[in-house]
């Protein structure tokens, strides 16, 4: 229940060869309050909900809570959330011991990738491959929450 992240932006599409899966997700937010946010995400044929709490100081660190749930309950909750929906490719590279999660996001976030990776702890060592740049983990700004309401395209 303890999520242990970082984030990271991507400098090249070099990462698209290494990856051993791709899945479409479009998720939007019945609560984007950074205190706790509850997502409804659609990842191909199977639906979630999902609660997040505040991270720590530095952002790596919060409760998470999943479930997952029909797809056609998620489709009935994404009618009702906030405005602002995700849309994104999910690409899952495996680097060393982790696997990173890429997503390439479209609509009014198109032109943002970001990649993700969980960690056992926040000291964890972990190998950083060279499509990867500047870690962004703890700026607000390339939390899906915050980009459901303040688009890439509009920065």
């Amino acid at each position: 229940m303890i999520e242990i992240e970082r984030k990271f932006l991507v400098l090249s599409n070099d990462f698209i060869e290494e990856a051993f899966s791709k899945k479409r997700i479009v998720q939007a937010y019945l609560s984007s309050n950074p205190e706790r946010t509850v997502r409804v995400r659609i990842k191909e044929d199977k639906a979630f909900i999902t609660i997040k709490g505040k991270g720590n100081e530095t952002g790596t660190t919060r409760l998470e809570w999943e479930t997952q749930i029909a797809v056609t309950d998620a489709e009935k909750l994404l009618s009702i959330c906030e405005s602002g929906m995700i849309d994104k490719i999910r690409h899952e590279i495996k680097v060393g011991n982790h696997t990173y999660e890429v997503d390439v996001f479209f609509g009014e976030n198109t032109g943002l990738i970001v990649a993700e990776i969980e960690l056992q702890s926040e000291e964890e060592a972990f190998e950083k491959p060279s499509w990867l740049g500047k870690e962004v983990t703890n700026d607000e700004r390339y939390y899906n929450a915050y980009l459901s309401k303040h688009p890439f395209k509009n920065w």
